[in-house]
């Protein structure tokens, strides 16, 4: 299967079952799938967790993952989007190295890489890693922004990780409370700035989905019906195809400068 032009893609869910946080079995992953179908998603990326100390999980346990949903996905092939693997990158110093030196796991395309951080403060000298990784061809998407704290209290606090090359990935359930009053009014702020690039669902279970609908509907009612669906179908798919640039090694002694730099 191929993504369409007119279908959503989904830069980030965790349907991927019994690796994080997500799906708890594969049959719980194959009902999100089916269920994100039936909003209009052609295309689902799977972003299982890459955090250590809490989901110990790199390159290789991941990409294992993925392989057993293989024969799951089959059975159902008729009833399922198109999908395909990345991570989402918990942004300390181990997985910057891994990122750094070849063990991340972009989108397909190659070029771009899902990151989240700390909810409560930026990692140190974090726009700085960022112009490394643009520098080395990568287009560095922020997961949900609206979720951090730094952010419900004064957004101009991402205007250097922007400058830097980063582009912001709303999380739709924001929209909808989801996450708390304060997730929601920067999801509505920084909407209503035009400042995210795309959308996604973050879902984790097939409840999740229960919600989708309705905040699908309210971000086509807050920002018209051809911005929604740049957000979450045409802007998704370019990130997800989007091949490497550059291609520019880090300098070694930027490997080394940021050892205890990102935390």
């Amino acid at each position: 299967m191929s993504t369409t032009a007119s279908g959503r893609v989904d830069l980030h869910c965790h349907w991927v079952a019994n690796i994080d946080d997500g799906a708890r079995s594969p049959a719980d992953g194959i009902a999100m799938l089916k269920g994100l179908k039936a909003l209009g998603y052609t295309e689902v990326v799977a972003t299982p967790h890459m955090r250590p100390g809490m989901f110990d999980n790199d390159r290789a346990s991941i990409a294992a993952g993925y392989a057993a949903m293989a024969p799951h996905l089959a059975e159902a092939s008729t009833e399922l989007p198109a999908v395909s693997l990345g991570s989402e990158h918990w942004f300390d110093d181990v997985v910057y190295g891994r990122i750094v030196e070849g063990h991340g796991v972009p989108y397909r395309g190659g070029g771009a890489l899902l990151v989240e951080v700390n909810p409560r403060a930026f990692p140190l000298l974090f726009a700085n890693r960022l112009v490394d990784l643009r520098r080395a061809g990568f287009l560095v998407v922020l997961a949900h922004p609206e979720r951090y704290e730094p952010v419900w209290k004064d957004d101009s606090c991402l205007d250097p990780l922007l400058d830097a090359g980063a582009t912001l990935l709303l999380d739709v359930a924001s929209l909808v409370g989801k996450y708390g009053r304060a997730a929601q009014k920067a999801a509505e702020k920084l909407l209503d700035d035009e400042a995210y690039e795309a959308a996604c669902t973050d879902s984790h279970k097939p409840e999740d989905l229960d919600s989708m609908a309705l905040a699908l509907g309210v971000l086509d009612k807050r920002v018209g019906r051809d911005e929604a669906m740049r957000l979450t179908a045409t802007a998704p798919a370019a990130i997800l195809h989007r091949p490497r640039g550059g291609k520019q090694a880090i300098p070694d002694w930027v490997k080394h400068a940021s050892h205890g730099t990102v935390r």
